[in-house]
């Protein structure tokens, strides 16, 4: 791979951008999903029913700084607004839910089209190579050894491109998959939420 890089680096060393992008997405990604989203939303909301059930608002918004975590955020969002009406308590919380749900989608889409873009690089880098190669044979004056030659490397070059592009498409396919679904029951858990929420504070009418 090294000699192919040598020979033709456009294509590879583009992809290997490609790579590193894709790196870094599901890294970030992953990293994004699994810390933020760290917290037992139905342990906590079942701390924080305890507390409004009692009355005591002010700790349950107390336990919510606790931590700047989005399920903290959102049942937060509609203590502060414990006091007022139905309305206002769903907007609220409709408001912070808006707020939160596209931070976790965020950039998961980006692997599928990178995922086409490497593919395409691969392809193109393939088609560059086995050109190139051909030309190079067809010149007069050199020896059956050294088209021979040219021709492997030509070959291995075109199937580097190829199988580097497809690695890294299959990488961000499984990426995406395991990346979206997590974040669709992210998202789940945080409508989930403030349904509760919101069904705490008003029809469930505690005494506070």
């Amino acid at each position: 791979m090294w000699t192919a890089i040598k020979e033709n680096p456009t294509f590879l060393m583009l992809n290997l951008v490609v790579s590193a992008i894709v790196v870094t997405i599901i890294i970030e990604r992953a990293y994004f999903q699994l810390d933020r989203y760290r917290v037992n939303s139905k342990e906590f909301f079942a701390q924080i029913k305890k507390l409004v059930v009692a009355g005591n608002i002010d700790r349950a918004i107390k336990l919510c700084d606790a931590g700047d975590y989005p399920v903290l955020q959102l049942v937060k969002a509609g203590l502060t607004h414990a006091n007022k009406g139905p309305d206002e308590i769903d907007a609220a919380l409709s408001e912070k839910l808006g707020d939160l749900k596209p931070a976790v989608e965020k950039r998961v889409g980006a692997l599928w089209s990178l995922a086409n873009i490497a593919t395409l690089i691969g392809l193109i880098g393939t088609v560059s190579g086995l050109i190139r190669t051909f030309a190079s044979i067809a010149a007069p004056g050199l020896s059956q050894a050294v088209k021979q030659q040219m021709l492997s490397n030509g070959i291995s070059e075109a199937m580097y491109n190829t199988a580097f592009g497809l690695g890294i498409a299959v990488v961000c396919m499984i990426a995406h998959v395991l990346l979206h679904t997590r974040s669709k029951n992210i998202q789940h858990d945080l409508d989930s939420t403030t349904e509760r929420v919101f069904n705490l504070l008003t029809i469930s009418k505690p005494s506070y």
